[in-house]
Formats: structure tokens, sequence, C-alpha cells
């Protein structure tokens, strides 16, 4: 359900000037009961201020204070602050794989904005190359340094898989024996793992969600450590090939696109509620 950007803010509040998209999620959303769409909104006190990120729906206002609201280091820019809250995902979900966990060679399931961010930290962590493994053609992703797209890969042949797409059944055949499985993408309720398998082949499956336990001030230290990076490793207009904004008027025709199974072809999509 979206809803109208509001239009006035409470005292201290701050008006969204843009949003970031997030396909999964939002397909979720349009699948299940009626609730505001949206996933993290941008905005800040004025303009020479940082970039704060909050979980609210499109378009809304928030108070800076609120759980869950992260701050771009000063100067980051719109794409970049967008980018990086992706790979904070993936920071976290990664600090979380066992000790020895390799990152080069490492098989990435998906081509979307959390397979975008994944790459992104796989890259931050020193990793020489990084394999996706795709259906759509050309992909945005491809362009990261060190990235090969696959439509396939041989089964059994890599160390570690990570699963942005929510299907992670997908990736036991292409796990090797004594593998590591990460879950960065929120799995379909009804996706399931044979324990048998798991047990037989001695893989670790390790959750990645981003809001499981962690120690005080991880999440924010995370997006600050992956917007940083971005800018100064990647830089703004390298990142912001990977982004598209869309004015905020056409939020709706995007949804349509969702619902129908379409989606836009870069794998950031932020709107921008300034430009109707």
């Amino acid at each position: 359900m979206l809803l109208p950007r509001v239009s006035h803010v409470s005292e201290g509040w701050l008006m969204s000037r843009f949003s970031v998209l997030s396909p999964g999620t939002e397909r979720r959303h349009l699948a299940g009961a009626p609730r505001p769409a949206g996933y993290m909104a941008l905005g800040r006190r004025d303009e020479a201020g940082p970039w704060l990120l909050a979980p609210v729906p499109h378009g809304a206002a928030f108070d800076p204070a609120s759980p869950g609201t992260v701050s771009a280091p000063l100067g980051t820019s719109v794409p970049v602050a967008a980018a990086a809250r992706f790979q904070q995902m993936a920071l976290l979900g990664l600090n979380r794989a066992p000790a020895g966990t390799g990152c080069t060679g490492a098989l990435v399931l998906g081509s979307g904005p959390v397979a975008l961010g994944c790459v992104l930290e796989l890259r931050r962590r020193g990793a020489a190359e990084v394999r996706v493994v795709t259906s759509r053609e050309r992909p945005p992703i491809a362009t990261v340094p060190g990235v090969e797209c696959l439509r396939h890969e041989g089964a059994g042949t890599a160390d570690t898989v990570i699963d942005t797409t929510g299907a992670p059944e997908r990736a036991l055949p292409l796990l090797a024996p004594g593998g590591v499985l990460g879950l960065l993408g929120t799995p379909f309720p009804r996706a399931e793992l044979p324990a048998l398998a798991v047990h037989r082949n001695g893989w670790t499956v390790v959750g990645m969600q981003e809001l499981a336990p962690a120690a005080p001030d991880a999440y924010r230290s995370a997006y600050a450590t992956a917007a940083a990076w971005l800018t100064e490793n990647v830089g703004p207009g390298v990142v912001a090939r990977w982004c598209r904004i869309v004015p905020g008027s056409l939020a709706p025709e995007v949804f349509r696109q969702l619902r129908d199974g379409g989606r836009l072809a870069e794998p950031v999509v932020i709107f921008d509620w300034e430009a109707e």
C-alpha cells in the first residue's frame, strides 16, 4: 500500500527527501496483508548536514532518534547512501560466517540490490573475484570490478555460496562438501533445506539477518563503514551507475511493475520525493 507523501512534519522530525526500494521486501508486502510500502527513507536537518536513513514508509517523516536510524558520513552522495544500506546488510551477515570462510571465489546467487551489496562487501574484504549466478541478461552488477556473471555454475564446486534471492534450496547443488551457505536474502516462507543433506555434506548454514543480535552499535558502525568505503574506493560516479533515481510521482508505476513481476534494470531504485 503506497501512501501519499506527508506534507508537514512535527517539530524535530525530518521530511523524507528520498527513499529506497527493496524489491524483495516490497513484493512480500504486496502479497501479504495491506501495510504501508517502504524500506528506507533519507532526510537531513540542513543542506550541510549528513544524510540520515530510517526504516519508515516511502515519503514519510521520521524522528532522527528513532530505532534503526543510521547516519551517513558527511558528504556522502544519495546513490552512495542508498547502496551502502545494502552493503551494510552483507557486512553484518558476513561477520557471522565461521572464521576462515573465504571471500575470493565466493558464489553469489542473484543480481538485485542485496546481491550488489554482497558483491561490494566481498570486494571490500579483499575478494579479487566474485562469481554471480543470475538469469538476467547483462545485469548492471556485472560492471562491478572483479565480478563474473554466470547463467550456471558447476555442481558442488563452491566453498562459499551466498543466496540473496530468498530461495536457498537453489544454492545447495552448487555447494562443495564442507562448504558454507549464507542466507542473506530473506527466505520465502515455504523455503526448505534438507536436514539430511546438510548433515551428510557437513555444510554450515549461516543466517545473515541484519537485525540478528550483535554487539552494541554494530548496526550503525557497519553502515558508516560501508558508506565511507564506497565513497573512498569506488566513487560516487561509479555507484550512481547502479542506481536509478525516479520522481516520487512515478512510484505507483514502479509498484505496478513489481506486482506484475517486472523491475527496473538498475538494482538500486531511489524515489525523489521533491521531484514531482
